[in-house]
C-alpha cells in the first residue's frame, strides 16, 4: 500500500475523536493530580493513597505526544512540498507560527492577567501568592520560559499560581524549533528524533532536563513521519479487522500502565518519563486510526470526554486559578479555611468542577474559537502567497523535489 493509501486511512474524517478523547484523559489526570494541595489546602489522606497507586500527572506527556503527531502531520508535507525554494518555506513556517499564536497565546495571556489581578484583589487566604511572584511568573509565561523558571523554583520558592504554564512554554519552544529543524535536516530529522529519544532514556535527568523533556514530542513527530511512509497502514490496529475490543483493550492497558508507572516512586523520574512517553505514543498510534477505538460510538461518557477534549486547553489554563478561587470564596463565606470534612470536600469539588466547566466553555466560545478562525484566515493568506510563489518558481524551473 502506498503513502496516499496510508493518508486515506488516517484522514477518513476531519476530526479524530480518539485524539480528543486522549486530550480529555490527559487533562483530567492533571486536574485530579493538582487538586491535592491546591484545591484542598490540607493533605487528604484518601487522595494521597490513590495517587500513590495511580497518578496521571504525566498527562502532559500524552499532550506532548499528541502535539508532536498533529503538528508534524501538517508540517512535514507542507515543508516537503516547498522544494528548495527558501522563500516559500519561510512563508509556510510564518503561516504555521501565525496560526499557533492566534490559537494559544490570547487565552494564555488572558489567564495570566486574571491570575495577577486575583493575587492583588482576591487573596485573603494567600493561596495565589504575592503580586510580585505572579508578575514574575507572568513574564516567564509571556516570554515562553516558564519551564526554566519552574525548574529553578521547584522546592526553593513559590512559583505563583501559573506553575502549570511550564508545559505550555515547552510546547511553544517546540513549535518554534521544529519547522526549522524539518527544513534544515530534511531526511535526517528521523535520526535526530531517534537520538533525542535514546539519549534522554539513557540520561540521569535532573529537574531542568525534566522540564525540557522532549521524549513524547519526538515520539509524536516520529509517528507522524512513519504514518506517511508506504505500507504504514499495514501496522495500524485497523488490521485487527472486526476485533474492535482488541485495540480498545490495548489503549486501556496503556493508560493503566502510564498511571502506575507515574505513581511508582521506586522508579527514577527520568525512567518513568521515558516509559510514559513510549506508552503515550502507543495511544496516539491507536487514535490515529480514526476508528473511535478509544472513545466508542455513543453514550453520555463519550460526549463528556469529547467535550473535555475540545476544551482541554482552556481547562488546563483555568483549573489551578479556579482551585485557589474556590478556596478564597470558601474562606470569605465561612470565615475559616476548609479542614477536611466530607461536606467541605463535596462542596469544594462541586464548586471547582462547575467553575472550571463554565469558564472553559466561555473561554472556548468567546476567545479560542473566534481567534482560531482569525489565525486560520491569516495563515491561509500566507498559504495563498506561498502557492503563488511556488507556481512562479516552477515556471522558471527553480523548484526541485524535496524529500519529506
Amino acid at each position: 500500500m502506498d503513502a496516499s493509501s496510508s493518508n486515506a486511512v488516517l484522514h477518513r474524517r476531519g476530526r479524530i475523536n480518539d485524539i480528543q478523547w486522549l486530550r480529555a484523559v490527559a487533562v483530567l489526570g492533571v486536574v485530579i493530580h493538582h487538586a491535592q494541595d491546591n484545591l484542598f489546602s490540607w493533605h487528604p489522606l484518601w487522595l494521597a493513597r490513590c495517587l500513590d497507586r495511580f497518578d496521571l500527572w504525566s498527562g502532559v506527556d500524552i499532550f506532548f505526544a499528541i502535539s508532536g503527531f498533529v503538528i508534524a502531520r501538517s508540517l512535514l508535507p507542507q515543508l516537503g512540498a516547498c522544494g528548495r525554494n527558501l522563500r516559500v518555506a519561510v512563508r509556510r513556517i510564518l503561516a504555521f507560527w501565525t496560526a499557533r499564536a492566534f490559537r494559544l497565546l490570547p487565552s494564555a495571556w488572558l489567564w495570566l492577567m486574571l491570575i495577577l489581578l486575583a493575587s492583588a484583589m482576591l487573596n485573603r487566604t494567600g493561596a495565589f501568592g504575592s503580586f510580585h511572584t505572579n508578575a514574575m511568573a507572568g513574564l516567564a509565561g509571556v516570554f515562553q520560559v516558564a519551564n526554566i523558571r519552574f525548574a529553578d523554583a521547584f522546592d526553593r520558592y513559590n512559583y505563583g499560581a501559573s506553575f502549570a504554564y511550564w508545559s505550555l512554554s515547552l510546547e511553544e519552544q517546540f513549535y518554534l524549533i521544529l519547522p526549522i529543524l524539518i527544513l534544515g535536516l530534511r531526511r535526517w530529522i528521523v535520526l535526530l528524533l531517534i537520538a533525542v529519544i535514546v539519549i534522554q532514556a539513557l540520561l540521569t535527568r535532573g529537574l531542568l532536563l525534566i522540564c525540557l523533556r522532549t521524549d513524547a514530542l519526538a515520539w509524536g513527530v516520529l509517528l507522524a513521519w512513519l504514518s506517511m511512509r508506504p505500507g504504514f497502514s499495514r501496522w495500524l490496529p485497523t488490521q485487527m479487522g472486526q476485533h474492535r475490543n482488541v485495540p480498545r483493550l490495548l489503549g486501556i492497558i496503556a493508560i493503566a500502565c502510564i498511571g502506575m508507572v507515574s505513581a511508582a516512586q521506586a522508579v527514577p523520574m527520568g525512567n518513568r518519563i521515558s516509559i510514559v512517553a513510549m506508552l503515550a505514543a502507543v495511544l496516539v498510534w491507536i487514535a490515529a486510526c480514526n476508528e473511535d477505538y478509544l472513545s466508542g460510538n455513543n453514550g453520555i461518557f463519550r460526549r463528556f470526554m469529547l467535550w473535555c477534549g475540545s476544551r482541554s486547553y482552556a481547562i488546563y489554563l483555568i483549573h489551578v486559578p479556579v482551585f485557589f478561587l474556590v478556596r478564597e470564596l470558601w474562606f470569605r463565606w465561612t470565615g475559616a479555611q476548609a479542614s477536611g470534612g466530607i461536606l467541605q470536600i463535596v462542596t469544594l469539588t462541586a464548586a471547582a468542577a462547575l467553575l472550571i466547566s463554565l469558564f472553559a466553555e466561555i473561554n472556548y466560545r468567546v476567545l479560542e474559537r473566534p481567534l482560531r478562525s482569525i489565525g486560520k484566515r491569516l495563515s491561509q493568506r500566507f498559504g495563498a502567497a506561498t502557492a503563488l510563489a511556488a507556481a512562479s518558481s516552477t515556471e522558471v524551473g527553480s523548484q526541485s523535489p524535496c524529500p519529506n
